[in-house]
Formats: structure tokens, sequence, C-alpha cells
């Protein structure tokens, strides 16, 4: 792959994320597209929103470039909360240090690679990709101490950023935790695995057991049930009628001639019910025995003060650690009930199986590896595959199969990714979302780095090594002999070569396809687009508030994130050419991710910042891995200077790892009982413990229906988290003009009874009236 073909990639990507982008600042004018891009404001104001049509809707503007970039961390913080900041942070640290290194690599490391040998170079836009790597400095070449200092600076301009930001996150955390004054969680703790008593419910076991050992500290609980399918449709049958019960109809609606897209019906088809629900009216479908029928071997158990959780969720309470196993508990709206009824003594089980699962995957992907590598190297191809020769001559259908076709096929390939880890995380029984989101971020970064660096690298050695010996061979009867006697002699040097060809030629495309590209459909959001374009033109629904809202992906945002970061790593002395398209990216995403966490994202719970010491693992490994790799690049050079002066390096970064995970790792995974019991003082000494004891009772409530006799009904159960909005001055209630000239402005918001004494500041939006 030459440069023409490089820049053939970036023009087509180029082109498309200039299309895209200017799409989006038509489309977020659209008052019929309010619930797609400003879904994150939709949720805090429920109304309206109507406009007249004028020409300037249909003109591309800059206007939301400006305002995310003009937002500060403090709203941010306020608004997507520390997991949000957290990725942005990663997001910065990625500006910062590969700033470094693209000027050290650009202007040092980059023209010793182009003049390492001497040979009669082409003009720049035929000259092979190959010539730009280290693979193009002769060995034994005495200018490989510049790449060594390269590799000193980028490491420890690297190691520095770390510990400021591992530092400062780690203070957000303690000051998250210390700010959470009456989140519910501080005082439940989740009880999986209660041993079964004959003639005894799970319900009169767990009052037995924390009457006996927690007197004086135990409150309450609340008892975890299993109606399977069944209870799931009940709750969906009842957010439907919310959904209709919020839309105000009109009692007397003229006959229209417009009719239903789905069904044909006109627009006066529907009757209007009755304020209450058919369910609450009769008597409950479940009386006290179904309910004890129904029990799970798992409960919610409620303390009377946060260190007394903390103590219950330390501790080992038997001998036999396969029961009474207790863990804190997720927020409210984190909780993931259905997991709680799986019988804790399959979980090792289900984790086996998941790793086997995930095995037998790894292997399945390397069909499309191996397929988009022999797209990368169509000279390889030819010589097994004659009838690709034609397209040598057509040397533009050439630049695009080589350049831009293998990335955006692998790209498709990964989409199904992180659905499937997903699936594993639920198999393996997480207890919350936001630690199955966690998990599944895990599992997506293994995943890529094995499959989008080791077998692209590792499957291509072998390919050409193989093909090679093959092809010299005169009878087939020889194979089995030659291969054993090439393979431990040149693989190695094979995979190293692969090494400096890879990254020039099928990494670079990649980056402009997975990168830029998948920035670009994430800011269009094409499939929320695509629901609402259903939603109001084939079933006729109008209202924006039924559409739904999104969370933030981040298992899959933020792998993609730190993939970058490791090719962006691990090829800057290699095949620096990478790094100002990685920068472009980055700064790209600072700007998109802004803008998606002010306006389209709604944030129902987080993990309280638990993502950064994933984001400091996998630096800290590229690193590493950036390190080892310059340690065999400069062995196979021969230059016993810079190889010496590389493994000291090696150990400083481990050592580094090290005191980060003793000095800030522990506060991230576990609770600091000083600030909890400085919390408890504090409401015992302002007379507000009683007050949180008793709506702690209420904060979890796994069915929403009031069939169930549940201990606390749906609206107790949404008030906790939802705003009171009836401050909200009358203005927000008007006609929306233009989108882009709202501007944003502070308002303080009273929260409900159950957080009585916090307030928040949300932002919201100055909507002009006419």
């Amino acid at each position: 792959m030459n440069i023409s073909a490089l820049l053939t990639s970036a023009g087509v990507n180029t082109i498309i994320c200039v299309g895209i982008f200017s799409l989006y600042s038509v489309f977020r004018k659209q008052p019929s597209l309010v619930s797609v891009y400003f879904g994150q404001k939709l949720a805090q104001v429920r109304t309206k929103r109507h406009g007249h049509f004028g020409i300037e809707r249909l003109v591309p503007s800059a206007s939301w470039i400006l305002k995310a970039w003009e937002a500060s961390e403090e709203e941010l913080f306020d608004i997507g909360g520390l997991d949000a900041l957290v990725f942005l942070r990663a997001v910065v640290f990625s500006i910062r240090v590969f700033t470094v290194a693209s000027t050290i690599c650009l202007f040092l490391v980059l023209p010793l690679n182009y003049f390492g040998k001497e040979m009669e170079h082409k003009l720049i836009p035929d000259e092979q990709l190959n010539v730009f790597t280290i693979g193009n400095v002769e060995e034994g070449s005495r200018w490989l101490w510049a790449h060594c200092l390269a590799l000193y600076i980028i490491s420890c301009c690297a190691c520095l950023l770390l510990y400021f930001e591992y530092k400062n996150i780690t203070t957000r955390r303690v000051a998250h935790i210390a700010a959470s004054v009456s989140y519910p969680c501080h005082f439940t703790v989740v009880v999986r695995a209660i041993p079964w008593v004959e003639e005894e419910s799970y319900n009169d076991t767990v009052t037995k057991f924390f009457s006996n050992f927690y007197a004086s500290s135990y409150l309450s609980h609340q008892m975890v049930y299993n109606f399977g399918p069944v209870q799931k449709l009940m709750t969906d049958a009842e957010k439907i009628y919310k959904r209709f019960k919020c839309v105000r109809l009109e009692q007397h609606c003229a006959s229209r001639l417009l009719r239903c897209g789905f069904c044909g019906g006109t627009a006066t088809s529907f009757n209007i019910l009755s304020e209450e629900p058919e369910i609450s009216r009769g008597r409950s479908s479940f009386d006290g025995s179904d309910l004890r029928k129904k029990e799970c071997g798992a409960a919610l158990v409620f303390f009377r003060t946060r260190y007394a959780a903390l103590v219950a969720s330390e501790a080992l309470q038997s001998s036999n650690p396969m029961t009474w196993v207790i863990d804190s508990a997720p927020e409210p709206r984190d909780i993931f009930w259905s997991n709680l009824c799986v019988p804790y003594r399959l979980l090792w089980i289900r984790r086996i199986a998941v790793l086997v699962a995930s095995i037998f995957f790894v292997i399945f992907f390397l069909i499309p590896v191996v397929f988009t590598q022999s797209l990368v190297h169509l000279d390889k191809l030819k010589k097994m595959l004659p009838f690709f020769k034609g397209i040598r001559e057509r040397k533009y259908l050439e630049q695009l199969i080589t350049g831009y076709l293998p990335s955006v096929i692998f790209m498709i390939f990964m989409y199904i990714v992180p659905p499937i880890m997903m699936l594993f995380s639920t198999l393996e029984g997480a207890i919350s979302r936001s630690g199955r989101k966690r998990s599944t971020c895990v599992k997506v970064i293994c995943f890529l780095i094995w499959n989008l660096f080791f077998a692209i690298i590792l499957t291509e050695a072998a390919i050409d090594h193989y093909q090679v010996s093959i092809l010299d061979l005169g009878d087939p009867k020889n194979i089995p002999n030659l291969l054993a006697k090439a393979v431990p002699s040149t693989y190695f040097h094979n995979v190293l070569m692969e090494l400096y060809f890879g990254f020039a030629t099928f990494f670079m495309t990649y980056v402009l396809t997975s990168g830029w590209a998948s920035l670009s459909c994430e800011l269009i959001q094409p499939f929320p687009l695509l629901c609402n374009l259903f939603y109001r033109y084939i079933l006729n629904n109008k209202d924006d508030s039924t559409y739904g809202t999104f969370t933030f992906p981040y298992h899959t945002e933020v792998p993609r994130v730190l993939l970058f970061g490791l090719l962006g790593f691990t090829c800057s002395i290699l095949a620096p050419l990478i790094l100002p398209f990685l920068l472009v990216y980055f700064v790209l995403a600072y700007l998109v991710y802004r803008n998606q966490l002010l306006n389209v994202y709604v944030t129902k719970y987080q993990s309280g910042g638990l993502y950064w010491p994933v984001v400091h693992n996998t630096t800290i490994f590229s690193l590493v891995l950036m390190q080892v790799i310059a340690l065999g690049v400069f062995g196979t050079k021969k230059s016993p200077l810079a190889f010496g002066f590389t493994v000291p390096l090696i150990i400083c970064t481990l050592l580094f790892n090290e005191y980060c995970r003793q000095r800030f790792h522990p506060v991230f995974k576990k609770t600091p009982a000083r600030i909890l019991i400085e919390m408890d003082r504090e409401d015992e000494h302002r007379g507000r413990m009683e007050d949180i004891q008793q709506k702690i009772e209420s904060a979890y409530c796994q069915f929403t229906s009031k069939s169930l006799n549940s201990h606390t009904t749906t609206q107790q159960n949404e008030s906790k988290y939802e705003l009171n909005l009836t401050e909200i001055p009358p203005n927000l209630n008007g006609k929306l003009v233009d989108l882009e000239d709202t501007t944003p402005g502070k308002r303080t918001v009273q929260l409900p009874g159950s957080l009585v004494g916090r307030t928040t500041h949300l932002e919201l939006d100055e909507v002009q009236v006419k």
C-alpha cells in the first residue's frame, strides 16, 4: 500500500465525516427530531414543541461545536455524572500524550525511518508505507538511539499524566461518595444464597438471621420474587398504559382523513379511558401465599446506619462461603433484578460456560480477520488466485480495495461483538446494570486487543511464511518436514516484519474508517433516528416523551478509545505516520462525546468512576507492550545500546503501575469507612436519620404493578428520582423556534421529599417564544 492509497482512504472518510456532520447540524434543528438529538434535555422538560418552518433550518452550521467546547467540567458532571467525566478525561489524556508523541516522532523518528537506507526514493505519493516505518532502518544503525529517546519521552509523559489523572479522579470519587447523603444504597446490602429451612419461608429465615446477629443495626428487609415472563408482560402493559395516560387527548376529536400507517385506523379510533387502571380496581391477583411461593433465595436488607451496612457487606457471614453471601447494594435504578433470582451456586458454572463460549467466539472471529488481511495485500493474494491480477490494471480500484474495503468489512463484523459480550456478562450474574456494562467493557477490550492486534499480526505473519514455503515446494510430501524446519528459524522474524507493515497498512485505514466513521455514526444516531421515523410516520405517534431515552454506551465507546490508544502507543516509533490521524480522531471524539453527553444521553445510573481503573490498566498494558515490541525490534536491528536502555524502562513502568495500584485503586475497590461514619454522625446530629430510614424501605421496588401488594407503589418509587418541574419558568412551555438559538442557563430545581435538603443544578434551555 502506497501513500496515494492512504490518501484515497483519508479523502473518502473525510468527505463522509464532513457530509454527516453537516447533515447532523440540519437534523438537530428539526422539531420532529428533538427526541433524537435532545433526549437528555427532553427528559428534564416535558413540553410539546412546534415551530414555524424557516430556511435557516436547512442551512448547516457549526454552533453545536462551540457549545460543546464551552461547556465546563462541572456542567458535564452535573448532567452525566462521574462516569461521563472519567470517560472525557480519558479522551483528554489521549489528546495530550499523543500531541507530545506526534511532535517527537514526526520531527525526529519519521525522517530517520525515511532515510534509514541508501535507496532511490520515488515521489511521495508513490512511496510504499513501509518506507516510513522502522523496518526501513538498517541493522546496526547508530541512529536507533533516537528511537530509544522517543520511547523514553513518550513513556515518561504518559506515566506523569496518568498519575495526575488518577489522583484527580480519586479525589472526585471521594467527593462523590461524601456528597451522596441520601443515597439508599449506602444503607442497603444484597443477600444471596439464603439457605432453605424446612417449614420456613426465605422471609422468616432472613428475619431470624439478622435479628439475631445484627439486632442493634438491622432495620428491615425486602424479599426478591421471581414472577418470570408473566410479570414482565404485566409491567410492560402498565408502561403502555402510562404512555397513553400521559397523552392529553382531546375529549371531542373531529374525524380526520389521515389514517394510521400501521393499522389503518383514524385518529379517533381510540377511546378515552378512566384515570385509574383496571388492575388497580380489581382485587389483587396474588395473595400472601402466592408471594411466598415466588420468593427467591435473595433479599435486600436495610440497616440503620451506613457503617453497619458496610461492615455486613465486607464480613464473611458463615463458615460455608456458598451461603449468606452479602454484597453492597447498587442504586435503585441500577439494580438488575433478574440476576438476583439466579441461584448463587450456579454462578461459577455459568462463568466457566461463558469462558468456553468466549474462546469459541474468538476462534470463530479469526475468519473475518484472515479475510480482511488477504484484501490488504493483493500482491500475496494474486500468487494463489490468478484472477485477481486484472485488478492491478485498474489503479483506483486497487487503491480502494487495499486502502478502504478491508477496514470497512472488519468494522461491520465488529458491531456484533458488544451485544454478544453483553449477553455473556448477563449470564455471569451481575447484580447491577452498571456492573454488567463495566464487565462488558472489559470483555470487549480484551477481545479487541487480541483480535484486532495480536490475531492480525500473527495470522498475517503465518500466512506469509507458509505461503512462501508452500510455493517453494516441489513435492507435497515434503510439506511437514519443511514447515517443521522453517518455523523456528523465521517465524519470529516474520512477526516483527508484520509489525512494521501491519501498522503501515491495515491499522492506518482502520483508524480512518472505524475511528472517524464511528464518530459520524455516533453523532447522527442512526438507530434512534429510524425509530423516531417509525413512531412518527408509521405508528402516527407525535408525542416525543413516549419515544424513550438512551444511556451512554460505555461498553462500546470506552474500548474503542482505549484500542486507539493502544495502536497509538505501539506504533509511535514503528510507524509514526499514523499519529496525525489518531490525533484528529481524539480531537473529534472530544467534541462529539461532549455534545452527546450534554444533549442526547440520559444518566439513569452510574458506577461512581469505576471505569478509570479499566482505563489506567489498559494504558499501562499499552505502554509495556510498546516497550516490549521496541525491545524486540532493537534486538533484531542489532542495537545493544538501545536494547540495554529499554529494559530498565519496562521495570520502571511496572513499578509505577504497582505504586498507583497501592495508592489509588483501593478507593475504587472499597468505600472508605471514615466517610460513611462522618455522614452517619452528621445525620444524627441534624436529626434527619429517622426520616432517611423511613424512606429507605420504599426506595427499592422490584415490581411497578400495584396488584402485587409490594411495599411501595410505582408513584412512590418514581418520585424519588423525578424532578419537580413545577418550578420551571413558564417560558419553557412555549413554542420552539430554533434549537440552535437556545441559550443554556443554570436553574436551581428543588428535589422531592426523598432527597430533602439537597439541590441540584440542571442545564435547561431558555426557549424563545413567539
